[in-house]
């Protein structure tokens, strides 16, 4: 099994869980026991700061919380867009595609203040068990892309899902346009 980790789900239309409906989903693990990722296009109305304090300082517009995904909303992950002469050897920062990665959030936000360029936390994640999301894969919930640095850092996390599918191209442009309800059409 080749690793995804770093790469991007992006719901087909005929996935019509409500949990990922139109979701793009950056893979930060992806192992022979299973697979961990957050939803990038999910935010909410709850300022990073009104939950973390000073990581709120660094966030990026929107500098909200996203819903990462449903299981254990309770917990945060932290995504960190890094100068790419800082990753290597920051401790408290895990790579997980070239100057992407997650952060520790107990760890002091002064630390990283200098060396980050684009950040959000994520409430939750999604998670699957081992060969759970291959086997969805193969039933077409999900195309597999290429994440671009700045995938998880956009300014309009709503209009994630058909900038990604346009630029793939050909039919996969398209789909971009389907609509969200094809019985309203």
């Amino acid at each position: 099994m080749e690793s995804m980790t770093g790469r991007l789900l992006v719901a087909t239309p005929t996935l019509k869980d409500p949990n990922f409906d139109r979701t793009v989903v950056l893979l930060v693990a992806h192992e022979t026991g299973g697979a961990l990722g957050v939803v990038l296009n999910r935010a909410t109305e709850v300022p990073v700061a009104d939950v973390l304090g000073a990581w709120g300082e660094l966030a990026r517009d929107p500098a909200v919380l996203f819903e990462g995904g449903p299981v254990q909303p309770e917990s945060a992950i932290c995504l960190a867009r890094m100068r790419p002469d800082t990753t290597k050897r920051l401790s408290g920062f895990h790579q997980v595609a070239g100057s992407v990665g997650t952060v520790d959030l107990s760890a002091d936000p002064d630390r990283f203040r200098d060396r980050i360029t684009g950040l959000r936390v994520f409430a939750g994640y999604s998670g699957w068990s081992s060969g759970q999301l291959e086997e969805e894969i193969a039933a077409g919930s999900w195309f597999v892309f290429d994440a671009l640095p700045g995938d998880a850092f956009v300014a309009r996390p709503d209009d994630l899902w058909p900038m990604v599918l346009r630029r793939q191209g050909d039919i996969l442009a398209a789909v971009a346009h389907f609509p969200p309800d094809v019985s309203l059409n």
